[in-house]
């Protein structure tokens, strides 16, 4: 059965004779309605409409004759040549799975578990496909999860505004015009790729990407949120702590974003739980983190958060403890890193990995020494601090 055009066809057919431009790929194209729409435009030099399923292609290639289009068998962009689109078409299968629906009417319409895990596989690769100020044209419904597919949208670095919708029975059908943001557009004329969501933060949004063939992080100021300058902050403290062996090193960097060389690991707190972890690697690693506080005080540099830094160490392969996470670091006359540490390191969250390994530290000596740096910053008396952890 390939699939007859239907509402959500026409709908999006209505934008796609308006918008689309230069060289076009339409991905899911089922009955090539919306491939032949777009080579009808003078706006468009060539088409190419791709399907997962071989009957649907086959039809495409026996009923759209026009010399601008061709038809391939693909599985989004499995099969799809290495080249940058100016209009990238996507109508779909955008319904959640229902568990009585036979075998090829859930392929033709279900969009997966929740309806929009076909999008989210699509936007994993469409940026790579797409020329820097292309546009994509997105069907979806509100069974797909409206607030979810824009959720998706953003993550992968990309602008959207609706150009249409349709109400009919139980559903309301969207099309979305989606871009590219400024900074992806930024960062891939960088000779960034494969750009990726990682995470999100209180202050900024975190990607991964791969640049002059190695891995990299990709921090982005958030725009959603009443603070700024945070990430142009962590840009300056990355630039001094590098010289001293802190922090990811910092590779490139403009206004409200930076790119880092990605560190390859786990949490501290994960790292000690790993099986093969031994008790001199989990006092190595501590000693390490508290060297790099020391200096972070000499520098009068408060890290912040260092008592609860479960998600600000990761412990590289060659067990190497690597800090991230700058933004609230700041020259100050009062630093407290080395105690911060300390506090996480006699605390309750750590007790138990540091039993595992059978690593006693006297708690209160500990709290005594913390206080006489405190009060006097010297190497000797961190020195004290540090020879406790054995």
């Amino acid at each position: 059965m390939v699939y007859e055009p239907a509402e959500d066809s026409f709908l999006i057919q209505k934008e796609v004779k308006l918008l689309a431009k230069g060289s076009v790929l339409d991905i899911g194209t089922g009955s090539g309605i919306l491939a032949k729409t777009s080579a009808e435009s003078k706006k468009v030099k060539s088409v190419l409409g791709v399907d997962i399923q071989k009957k649907s292609v086959d039809y495409c290639k026996d009923n759209v004759k026009n010399r601008k289009v061709r038809f391939i068998v693909s599985d989004l962009f499995s099969k799809v040549p290495r080249q940058k689109f100016d209009t990238i078409i996507f109508n779909p299968p955008y319904l959640p799975a229902e568990k009585d629906e036979d075998a090829e009417t859930a392929f033709e319409v279900s969009g997966g578990k929740h309806g929009y895990e076909i999008v989210e596989r699509f936007f994993a690769s469409v940026n790579d496909y797409l020329a820097p100020d292309g546009i994509v044209l997105l069907l979806f419904s509100t069974l797909t999860g409206k607030s979810k597919v824009e959720a998706i949208i953003s993550q992968h670095m990309m602008d959207f505004d609706e150009l249409n919708k349709l109400k009919i029975s139980f559903e309301q059908l969207y099309v979305y015009r989606i871009r590219k943001t400024k900074f992806r557009v930024l960062l891939e004329k960088s000779g960034i790729s494969n750009i990726l969501p990682l995470g999100k933060g209180h202050r900024g949004l975190i990607y991964t990407g791969k640049w002059k063939g190695k891995k990299v992080t990709i921090k982005i100021q958030r725009q959603d949120i009443g603070v700024t300058g945070t990430v142009n902050n962590e840009i300056k403290q990355l630039q001094l702590l590098n010289k001293h062996d802190i922090g990811p090193e910092l590779l490139f960097y403009g206004n409200d974003y930076f790119v880092y060389e990605y560190v390859a690991g786990d949490f501290i707190k994960d790292h000690f739980d790993k099986p093969g972890t031994k008790k001199e690697d989990v006092i190595a690693v501590l000693k390490d983190v508290f060297r790099q506080m020391f200096t972070l005080d000499k520098l009068g540099r408060n890290k912040e958060e260092m008592h609860n830094p479960f998600k600000h160490v990761i412990v590289t392969k060659e067990r190497k403890p690597v800090l991230i996470d700058f933004e609230r670091c700041k020259h100050h006359a009062r630093v407290h890193n080395v105690t911060q540490f300390v506090q996480f390191v006699i605390s309750g969250r750590l007790l138990s990995q540091l039993e595992n390994h059978k690593i006693k530290i006297d708690m209160l000596e500990m709290m005594n020494r913390a206080k006489k740096y405190s009060q006097h910053k010297t190497r000797e008396n961190f020195d004290k601090v540090l020879e406790l952890i054995r």
